[in-house]
């Protein structure tokens, strides 16, 4: 939809771009960190998800003749240019420079892990700040619904329909690419089909029942008109009666070789009518007939529905899934770790807060996960500067020493996927575009499917009893101390919490 643009930005993010240049440090090396502080849904765990269109922005990154253009005609407060035309000539002139290392896409991800680190030239890393956010804490959120929704519906498919709530047009592309990688069976965004091969589905709406004289004629039509689509909605004016004028259309489509693939119910007690409507299904010997329910679910009505007895074989969910009611936001954050000096040395940096929580971690890092039998039990941020080959393990928290845990493999998550500007795999041709998408989109749900399903009970419940132990290297943990101190002296090398107050 929205072509990737240079100036998919927020102004602040070109004002210090200009200000890097006019201050002769644009070109210096750089890394930064993309990562969340909190798991979203009062969970205990997040799908990294946005990758690859991530990888798309960055790998496209240039200014055009017409946006630098547009830069020209920007004044301050004294109607001076923002930013002259030597700036523009050395926006439009550098080669993009930017490497990207990331975790796949489907993985199980925490606290303060870098979903992504960026590194290249100050300025340019800098200026993809903003997008990256919006790319990857959007599709990583809704990754991350859609997999506590599959959780709680077992085996029973969801198909995702949020797109009429969406937030407009790209966000409703994003939420059917991101929820169908974090479990949903498929979408009913056809577009989302074509571009990203995303499974669609769908048969009519209450308006084909309202267009024609009754509701038996409505479904004689529509069976007509698509005999191997019957799913039919059974609501417009009563669900019960509907069930069973659906069941008489049904039998007319088994005497000519088809059959009835199922109602839909989208209103009304749907645990009582999902129940009524089996029974009437299983009666006329319709037993494969499915029993559709949708109205605003997400994984708290699903499992209030299961309590209660439902007898549903597939879950719609829209707007509470497309919008992410409970939680609109991750919060995901992008801060400048480490930065050369004049001679090209790379030197940590570290951001101070009076809340732990939002105090950076300095250097180059990665992330190692801790495995038992292939379970795991803990991740690992190590500088990849300072890294050593035995693991000396600190707490997140409060940088003192604590216990390894008990593993018997290491994985490194975070992987090389884009350097010198370009993917170290390169983005299929137009015509393999969908195939590929699909592969990769296929080959990260089933990652997330995965990884899900080894975490404890206590991390996947729809509110975790507990946190998944993060850890820092000892070499971590002492940069951290020792900016912290020199940045802040003291007597305490861990900021005091402070509580955090709702608006």
């Amino acid at each position: 939809m929205l072509a990737p643009s240079a100036l998919l930005t927020d102004l602040y993010q070109l004002t210090m771009a200009f200000g890097y240049f006019r201050a002769g440090i644009a070109l210096r090396d750089s890394c930064f960190h993309l990562h969340f502080r909190k798991c979203p849904f009062k969970g205990g765990y997040a799908i990294a998800a946005g990758l690859e269109p991530a990888l798309d922005f960055v790998e496209q990154l240039r200014f055009t003749d017409d946006e630098c253009a547009y830069l020209a005609e920007l004044y301050d407060a004294q109607k001076q240019r923002l930013f002259p035309d030597d700036f523009l000539r050395f926006l439009q002139e550098t080669p993009n420079g930017l490497e990207v290392d990331a975790i796949a896409e489907g993985t199980a991800v925490f606290p303060h892990e870098p979903l992504l680190r960026v590194s290249g030239p100050l300025y340019q890393a800098q200026l993809v700040e903003t997008t990256l956010l919006t790319i990857v804490n959007f599709q990583t959120l809704v990754a991350t619904k859609a997999s506590r929704v599959r959780q709680v519906a077992g085996d029973r498919p969801v198909v995702e329909f949020g797109l009429r709530r969406a937030q407009g047009v790209d966000g409703g592309l994003a939420v059917s690419r991101a929820a169908y990688l974090g479990g949903c069976s498929g979408t009913s965004n056809v577009l989302a089909g074509m571009q990203y091969g995303v499974p669609v589905t769908g048969t009519h709406a209450h308006s084909w029942v309202m267009a024609f004289p009754d509701e038996r004629t409505a479904f004689d039509a529509y069976a007509d008109a698509m005999p191997g689509n019957c799913i039919f909605l059974v609501d417009t004016y009563d669900t019960r009666k509907g069930v069973g004028i659906a069941i008489e259309v049904g039998k007319r489509l088994e005497a000519q070789g088809g059959r009835l693939n199922g109602v839909r119910l989208d209103s009304g007690d749907l645990a009582e009518l999902s129940k009524d409507a089996r029974a009437q299904l299983n009666a006329a010997g319709m037993h494969d007939a499915k029993v559709v329910a949708s109205n605003d679910l997400d994984e708290y009505a699903i499992a209030q529905l299961q309590e209660e007895g439902a007898l549903v074989d597939i879950y719609g969910v829209g707007t509470r899934l497309s919008t992410c009611y409970d939680q609109p936001a991750l919060g995901g954050v992008y801060k400048l770790s480490a930065l050369a000096d004049a001679e090209g040395r790379l030197v940590p940096t570290i951001k101070l807060s009076e809340l732990p929580i939002k105090v950076s971690l300095p250097g180059r890092l990665g992330t190692k996960r801790l495995l038992r039998d292939g379970v795991p039990v803990g991740d690992v941020l190590f500088d990849l500067d300072h890294s050593g080959p035995s693991l000396s393990l600190c707490s997140l928290a409060t940088g003192e020493p604590v216990p390894t845990p008990a593993h018997d493999s290491v994985v490194e998550l975070s992987q090389p996927v884009l350097r010198a500007g370009k993917r170290l795999v390169p983005a299929p041709t137009p015509t393999a575009a969908r195939e590929a998408s699909k592969r990769q989109l296929g080959e990260a749900r089933d990652r997330a499917k995965r990884e899900v399903s080894a975490l404890p009970q206590s991390l996947t419940a729809l509110t975790a009893t507990s946190e998944y132990p993060v850890f820092l290297e000892a070499h971590v943990a002492r940069s951290r101390a020792e900016l912290m101190a020199a940045r802040r002296p003291g007597p305490s090398l861990v900021p005091i919490p402070v509580k955090e107050v709702s608006p």
